[in-house]
């Protein structure tokens, strides 16, 4: 059940900075309902597992740099038996195989129908470059997966035997530069401006859904969706291959994204950041740390759905900032200083847990996230639980990975 503060309806346990964002964002435009799910925390302008209803307004800064962010899971038809003494190196192989951080680590250059779709002209209306340059990008980064929470694990669902396979990035440098450009747009800036430094406090930037910049962004992030969707379906693909697997059962969704939905027979836009979509059927996969189990849910056609605008969380949600586990980071002599967590810390849990790490910081070790189960407890009316996954293998960017494109 979720309790009522400043009209903000909260699931879980508030978090003040979190609570006083949200409460921000409900005063500013034609705002019909903002939510936060058990896993909320601050983020830039609208709290990461914030819900913002809108009439007839989008706000890009509520959506995010990551643009249409979200997870793609399959089951195999392979059972963990078959492969738990060759897991080692299966995780050589896809950390070997698939892009992680900036660069590429393949030259494979991957086609997609979507680099045909009409709506690239959105950008030609901006300008030849603007346009050449961010489709040349998406182009060269299709199917890498960033840094940052960004993954591919192998799971083994425990009741079954079941070996499955998820991700979760987003639309990579073409989303950060599309989100970019928009609240440029949306600022009176030119949209290849350089943006000046943000507060995370800001109100939320709004656009009307009827105005042409409103439209325009809508087709923009509607792309950026589609390109996240192709990217998250090729490493998919590329895993099955590496495991010489097929799929029997898949599960796939944004997180950080403006649908137009209908409830109470009106049309609203709702703006979901780091939130997943949970309407009465609707599957989703909620990732834990990777200490932690993950799950398959089922959005139930319960009252308490309804007035959570059919929305649930993406995660476990963070109890410590990534500054706060891993040190400041100095780029020049790339170390560390300071932080909470340490490099054997997070081993030693690893190891104890059974998972096999490529990859990643102490930023993302299990001491940084809620328990999973904790925040689901706090949803238990509105999702169900179909399939739980514990993670065997997890591989991630280098913890001194630097990437601009991380969300």
């Amino acid at each position: 059940m979720y309790q009522t503060i400043d009209n903000v309806r909260v699931w879980g346990t508030p978090l003040e900075n979190a609570v006083s964002q949200a409460v921000t964002c409900s005063k500013y435009g034609n705002v019909v309902q903002v939510l936060l799910m058990a896993d909320h925390h601050k983020g830039y302008s609208q709290p990461v597992g914030g819900v913002v209803v809108y009439d007839g307004q989008i706000s890009p800064s509520g959506v995010g740099y990551d643009i249409a962010c979200g997870n793609k899971a399959v089951r195999t038809d392979l059972r963990y038996e078959e492969i738990k003494t060759k897991i080692p190196q299966i995780m050589d192989e896809i950390a070997k195989t698939i892009s992680f951080g900036i660069g590429r680590v393949n030259n494979e250059k991957v086609d997609h129908d979507l680099f045909e779709e009409e709506d690239w002209y959105v950008y030609k209306q901006i300008g030849k470059h603007e346009h050449d340059s961010l489709k040349a990008l998406a182009k060269s980064q299709l199917g890498t997966v960033g840094s940052g929470n960004h993954f591919v694990d192998l799971f083994v669902e425990e009741a079954t035997g079941m070996v499955w396979i998820a991700n979760h990035f987003g639309s990579r440098g073409f989303g950060h530069k599309t989100a970019s450009g928009f609240l440029n747009l949306a600022n009176g800036r030119k949209f290849s401006d350089k943006a000046p430094g943000e507060s995370m406090d800001q109100p939320p930037t709004l656009l009307d859904l009827d105005s042409e910049l409103g439209e325009m962004y809508f087709k923009a992030m509607t792309l950026a969706g589609k390109y996240a969707y192709a990217g998250r379906d090729y490493v998919i693909d590329q895993v099955l291959g590496i495991l010489g697997a097929e799929t029997t059962f898949e599960v796939h969704n944004h997180h950080n994204f403006a649908w137009k939905e209908i409830h109470d027979g009106k049309e609203y836009v709702v703006v979901r950041k780091g939130a997943t979509p949970s309407a009465p059927g609707q599957l989703g996969f909620i990732g834990g740390s990777m200490g932690d189990l993950s799950v398959i849910v089922k959005g139930k056609d319960t009252q308490e759905n309804k007035e959570a605008f059919y929305s649930t969380v993406h995660g476990a949600g963070r109890i410590m900032s990534r500054t706060e586990a891993a040190g400041r980071m100095n780029w020049k002599t790339r170390k560390r200083s300071g932080g909470k967590i340490t490099v054997e810390q997070m081993k030693r849990a690893i190891s104890e847990f059974g998972v096999e790490l490529r990859g990643a910081g102490t930023d993302e070790s299990p001491f940084v996230y809620k328990k999973l189960s904790e925040v689901l407890r706090a949803h238990e009316e509105t999702v169900e639980v179909l399939h739980v996954l514990k993670p065997i293998g997890v591989c991630m960017a280098g913890a001194d990975e630097f990437d601009p494109y991380k969300d």
